[in-house]
């Protein structure tokens, strides 16, 4: 008896990847369609201004005037014993605080004075210096009270 298939040739090739690669293919689309590629962003935005000083491949615009800041540095007090709540503020004819209802004030009276010398409010720029140790929740509360002292320019910098 003869076996007719024993004298066929027989192609050994694997398992058939067609589905696998359609199923990839699938899935592929749908994340890329489902997916963003752009996040949101996480971070409060700087309106940070051109300055005389500083490096950088920017020039001032002579048509513009030059922004005047008024820099607040924030740091963490000396802490004694486990206590580290708290902030210290000052800055330019700022006295030290740690209360944003006082820095709001006196931002406020620091903006009167300016309009009243001829500058106005949107040549007026806040910069804000937080130090090293200093809570993102503090650092909003000044942010906050520059705000509401009507700047309409607040920025941050690195402590210099």
């Amino acid at each position: 008896m003869k076996m007719k298939g024993a004298k066929q040739v027989h192609y050994d090739s694997g398992p058939n990847m067609t589905p696998l690669v359609d199923v990839v293919m699938v899935i592929l689309i749908f994340l890329m369609l489902a997916g963003s590629f752009a996040g949101t962003t996480r971070f409060l935005v700087s309106k940070q201004g051109i300055h005389k000083q500083g490096v950088g491949g920017a020039h001032p615009d002579p048509n513009k005037p030059i922004e005047t800041p008024i820099e607040i540095r924030i740091n963490r007090p000396p802490t004694l014993g486990g206590d580290d709540n708290g902030f210290v503020a000052e800055g330019t004819g700022i006295k030290p605080t740690s209360s944003p209802d006082a820095i709001r004030e006196a931002l406020r009276v620091k903006r009167e004075q300016f309009n009243a010398a001829g500058t106005p409010t949107d040549q007026l720029q806040v910069v804000l210096y937080p130090g090293r140790h200093v809570k993102y929740q503090d650092l909003i509360q000044i942010y906050q009270a520059a705000l509401q002292a009507n700047y309409t320019k607040v920025a941050f910098a690195t402590s210099h």
